[in-house]
């Protein structure tokens, strides 16, 4: 069982790689091309294409979202290289499901690594797409790396200021204070507490107590539509700690002349930060809205995900 949330087109081919970050991680990918026979869509391996990289949301796997993506993108010309990231799903790193955020902005400059390195790759023609947290993260990577020659964020998060809310100074205080008391609880125990929040099985439906929106998160993790058993939700509990410590998008100006397209649902209860980083951003930049979406609806939807349009964006911005 590939655990994979959409199955695979018969005209792509999707193939497992593995390669490091430059913490020496192994990162575990899967590459995904058109097939030489897809009609109308033939990509010979002789020669040299763009390719784009998709990032799960926070807390996501490949198989999640991302596969989605690497199918229908894969069959408009591009090579598409999903990930897991470091401590999550297949990829390596121990402790398990440790969120790092420096670690996960490195993991996309380690995949423009890794592509630029096949010969059928234009190392000159790579994109990014970040959905939900990793849209932050893609952010945060291409601020520094000039190699990312244009990025895309669906239903965008800014993990710190998800994190951090309207919390006051007296409120983010006390939730240091829990977190440090955390760290001794995590050092005498061995191990770092992990709590998941999604079920080990699918459920039918969502409890009708869970009020939004982790009722919107259960509509996708929790049941069949997105479950998958390395994604049972969150990190460990003192993840929080380097989340809070951690600002993404301080320098999203200086992406700048490079450009930028953000994507997001009428609907999404996360449009604030699409909005917020929309608004930091230099020119070249643009905001697509889709009609009758949630957040989720991005991550699986493909009659909302606006795939022709992200075609274009990068076809035309990494000439």
């Amino acid at each position: 069982m590939s655990g994979h949330i959409l199955e695979l087109s018969e005209n792509v081919e999707r193939k497992k790689v593995v390669y490091k970050n430059r913490y020496g991680l192994d990162i575990t990918g899967e590459l995904y091309r058109g097939k030489e026979t897809s009609p109308g869509k033939e990509i010979s391996l002789e020669q040299k294409h763009p390719a784009l990289i998709i990032g799960a949301p926070y807390g996501g796997v490949k198989e999640q979202g991302p596969c989605v993506y690497g199918n229908e993108l894969a069959q408009k010309g591009f090579i598409v290289l999903t990930f897991d990231q470091s401590f999550m799903g297949e990829s390596g790193g121990f402790p398990r499901n440790v969120s790092s955020p420096d670690i996960f902005v490195e993991n996309f400059s380690a995949a423009v690594d890794f592509l630029g390195l096949q010969y059928f790759v234009d190392r000159e023609k790579i994109g990014v797409i970040g959905i939900c947290g990793s849209g932050g993260f893609a952010l945060s990577a291409a601020q520094c790396d000039t190699r990312i020659r244009a990025v895309a964020v669906m239903s965008m998060y800014d993990m710190n200021a998800a994190v951090r809310g309207n919390m006051d100074r007296e409120e983010l205080q006390a939730v240091k204070e829990r977190l440090s008391r955390q760290r001794w609880m995590d050092t005498e125990n061995g191990y770092p507490e992990y709590l998941p929040g999604f079920p080990e099985q699918p459920m039918d439906e969502v409890p009708g107590d869970i009020p939004e929106p982790g009722a919107e998160w259960f509509r996708f993790y929790a049941l069949k539509r997105g479950h998958h058993p390395n994604a049972r939700g969150g990190f460990t509990t003192t993840s929080e700690l380097a989340i809070m410590n951690f600002r993404p998008l301080d320098f999203i100006d200086e992406i700048s002349p490079r450009p930028i397209l953000f994507v997001v649902g009428d609907r999404a209860h996360s449009r604030f930060f699409s909005d917020t980083a929309y608004a930091a951003a230099l020119e070249p930049k643009e905001m697509l809205v889709v009609e009758d979406a949630e957040h989720i609806d991005l991550y699986d939807r493909r009659d909302r995900i606006p795939f022709g349009r992200l075609a274009e964006f990068f076809m035309m911005n990494m000439q």
